[in-house]
């Protein structure tokens, strides 16, 4: 959370440009969720100015992504590509944040996120949030690659959802 004494409003200069490569994104409202997603995020970490693009794709085109930059190649749910190289810190402390405005891409998928949310009994707006929260968090230099660094990344992102009105998404299957 901001420091006591800065402004939690709404930020100066924030740009989401929302890409859709898929129309189902277009028809769920991908612009208008990115946009509230990845504002929420940043204005909980301070950051007043900034830019994200978020792609909407299909499972086919983030499989050919995912095998391009991670050499996996298999659909997942969420990719992102942080501007800048994160300097290393210690294991649960919040990482400094970028220093520039250009935060990096994020693409996501719809299938993999359409079947997500229906098998954990989620909304699947929720699910999206959630999602782009959790990339939004990876181009700060957040990462989950060990327990305590997993730990304070999802209580980053419980507290963003928060103020997004979306229940934790650790809890158990909501059905």
């Amino acid at each position: 959370m901001c420091p006591v004494g800065q402004s939690e409003t709404m930020p100066d200069d924030i740009c989401v440009d929302t890409v859709i490569e898929d129309e189902r994104w277009g028809k769920a409202g991908l612009e208008a969720l990115a946009g509230s997603a990845v504002n929420a995020a940043l204005v909980w970490h301070c950051l007043r100015e900034a830019e994200v693009v978020v792609m909407g794709c299909d499972d086919a085109r983030i499989a050919a992504l995912n095998a391009d930059f991670r050499g996996k190649a298999r659909a997942t749910n969420v990719l992102s590509w942080p501007s800048v190289d994160h300097p290393a810190h210690e294991p649960g402390a919040r990482p400094n944040l970028p220093d520039q405005a250009e935060l990096g891409d994020i693409a996501i998928a719809w299938e993999t996120c359409r079947a997500e949310a229906e098998a954990q009994g989620k909304p699947f707006d929720h699910h999206v949030s959630h999602l782009l929260v959790h990339a939004v968090l990876h181009l700060l230099g957040y990462d989950h690659e060990n327990d305590p660094d997993a730990e304070t990344m999802e209580a980053a992102e419980r507290s963003i959802l928060q103020t997004l009105k979306i229940p934790d998404p650790y809890q158990e299957e909501m059905r």
